[in-house]
């Protein structure tokens, strides 16, 4: 993460950057110089982890130098942004109409930072330890606006907001498997440990001639316990993202060699039908 500059070395850099001139408004058909991320599980790392996010237009930049700020990452610069707030998508604290914030940007391949100037961004931010600081929240926290970035975000915060008791995986507990009364008839549940306690239960039934159904019992959402969960929804992204690629080896200590290969084999098929968590940026 980017680290603060000293506040009489950012009030100079902040008097410096408010010389510049303004730059015309942004164009339409430019292609971006900012990273594009698009990924449903990349944009719900980084909207559910910032307090503030915003839709800004990068209205100046001024080029930081190392020994004014250290810590830049190898092959990067950092720049102090200047940027106009075109929309305040999620936050409850107001926001002035422009923002400043550090951001550390790579090098391209001749060596030179990209223009940033005009560029529509979508940012992730929280409060500096100053007055009228603003902080990204980690590294890949400035990225293109784009039309599918934006739709996404806002439809992860609204479903986050009505649902606002959030929770995250921390380990797979018990398992059990219930043989049927017909050959091939079986159920197996696995029991899922969270961080707000919330009992949380996924299920495998099978059926002879049928397709083996999986579901997902959540404590206070009656309308998904017997289904599964969506793709691109929070419940898929706290599932996909965030179990384990393989069954622990306690959930399966009190069941029998057969009951616990069977358990193995329908936490695989869970992870088959949520599919892989396909992330762009690291978490």
């Amino acid at each position: 993460m980017t680290r603060l500059l000293g506040w009489s070395a950012l009030s100079a850099a902040i008097a410096a950057l408010a010389l510049q001139p303004l730059e015309p408004a942004h164009a339409a058909n430019k292609a971006s110089s900012l990273q594009t991320v698009n990924g449903y599980a990349d944009l719900a790392d980084l909207a559910l982890g910032a307090p503030m996010v915003v839709e800004a237009e990068i209205r100046k930049t001024y080029r930081i130098k190392a020994k004014e700020s250290p810590g830049i990452p190898a092959g990067h610069g950092r720049y102090l942004v200047t940027a106009e707030v075109v929309r305040l998508i999620s936050g409850r604290d107001a926001l002035p109409s422009r923002i400043n914030y550090l951001v550390d940007v790579p090098f391209d391949s001749r060596g030179k930072l990209p223009k940033l100037k005009n560029e529509l961004a979508l940012l992730f931010l929280k409060r500096g330890q100053s007055p009228g600081q603003m902080v990204l929240t980690g590294p890949h926290s400035q990225i293109a606006r784009t039309e599918e970035a934006a739709r996404t975000i806002r439809a992860i915060l609204t479903e986050a907001n009505a649902n606002p008791r959030r929770f995250k995986i921390t380990d797979v507990g018990d398992a059990f498997h219930v043989p049927g009364t017909i050959p091939g008839e079986s159920e197996t549940q696995i029991f899922l440990r969270t961080s707000d306690q919330r009992p949380v239960s996924l299920s495998v039934l099978r059926r002879p001639g049928e397709a083996p159904k999986w579901s997902v019992s959540l404590d206070e959402m009656v309308d998904e316990s017997s289904a599964p969960a969506g793709r691109d929804t929070l419940l898929w992204y706290r599932l996909a993202c965030f179990l384990p690629g393989q069954l622990p080896q306690s959930s399966v200590e009190n069941a029998s060699p057969d009951e616990a290969e069977a358990i193995r084999a329908d936490y695989r098929f869970i992870l088959e039908q949520l599919g892989p968590c396909a992330r762009q940026i690291k978490p």
